[in-house]
């Protein structure tokens, strides 16, 4: 526990604390000096109006270095995040300009293992500068093509799928009114969850969308029962040998809680389905 919570919590401990205290003073000097028992209510009523405004009052000034402290921590936060987009555009440009006069395959070849390193690191500028605004601001929903945002994040794993073959069967005249950022987040987590996965002989992968559900199947080896519903839960990993934090689908699960999308696994012999009820966010 760092020191900002601790401070937070004696705080407000001493502040309950003593406006309770200060209450009851009130209340005993009263009713003892006065002998009020008539309106008795009306009298409990104003000393607890008292005592809330009291505790706002104190509360407000004991508490401000902390507001102002995290109010500074945001904006430094937001400043370094933008900055981090104006190296990554350079790199970007200078890389364009290097290929045109470049002609050496090898050459040519390491540029391009840059440019792909540089769209990583785009990337996770996005998914920082999301984040930021789902913590700290609003985020706008917006319309958007099913097929191609599923098809904006297949584009991502072309170099990391290898032999996998991806089937789609998704209409495109659906439309989702959503947070489109949050949505491809979850995509990028599940399809990269069904490569990481999948059957060592034949890869397969299947997308499909039917009656207002967004499935994903992938061949490979079936959860076991007793820990499909843990599988949501953060850090959790059904094999400790897997690469990776047990993160990815939290952040789904907390997408789809968020905006009313039922999510649920199916577990095969051959394989696992992850289904998404699209029908709150449908158009």
């Amino acid at each position: 526990m760092n020191f900002k919570k601790i401070y937070f919590y004696i705080s407000n401990f001493i502040l309950v604390f003593f406006t309770i205290l200060l209450v009851l003073i009130l209340n005993y000097f009263f009713v003892s000096k006065f002998n009020i028992i008539e309106n008795s209510l009306i009298f409990i009523f104003i000393i607890t109006l008292f005592g809330s405004l009291f505790f706002l009052l104190i509360s407000t000034k004991i508490l401000k270095p902390i507001f102002k402290s995290e109010e500074n921590i945001k904006n430094s936060i937001k400043n370094r995040i933008h900055e981090l987009n104006i190296p990554t555009s350079t790199i970007k440009i200078n890389l364009q300009l290097l290929k045109k006069d470049i002609t050496d395959i090898k050459s040519l070849t390491r540029l391009e293992r840059i440019e792909k390193a540089n769209e990583n690191l785009s990337y996770l500028y996005n998914n920082m500068e999301y984040e930021f605004k789902k913590e700290f601001e609003n985020i706008d929903l917006e319309e958007f093509s099913l097929i191609e945002s599923i098809n904006n994040s297949l584009e991502k794993f072309e170099d990391i799928k290898k032999d996998t073959i991806i089937e789609v069967f998704v209409p495109k005249n659906i439309v989702l009114y959503s947070d489109y950022n949050g949505f491809i987040i979850v995509l990028d987590n599940l399809i990269s969850n069904a490569i990481k996965y999948n059957s060592k002989e034949n890869p397969y992968i299947k997308i499909s969308f039917e009656n207002r559900v967004l499935s994903i199947f992938n061949r490979g080896l079936g959860i076991d029962t007793k820990n499909i519903m843990l599988v949501f839960d953060r850090y959790f990993q059904e094999n400790s040998q897997n690469i990776g934090y047990g993160i990815g689908l939290a952040l789904v699960k907390e997408f789809c809680d968020k905006h009313s999308i039922g999510v649920n696994i199916e577990s095969f012999e051959d394989g696992n389905r992850i289904n998404l009820n699209l029908k709150s966010v449908l158009i």
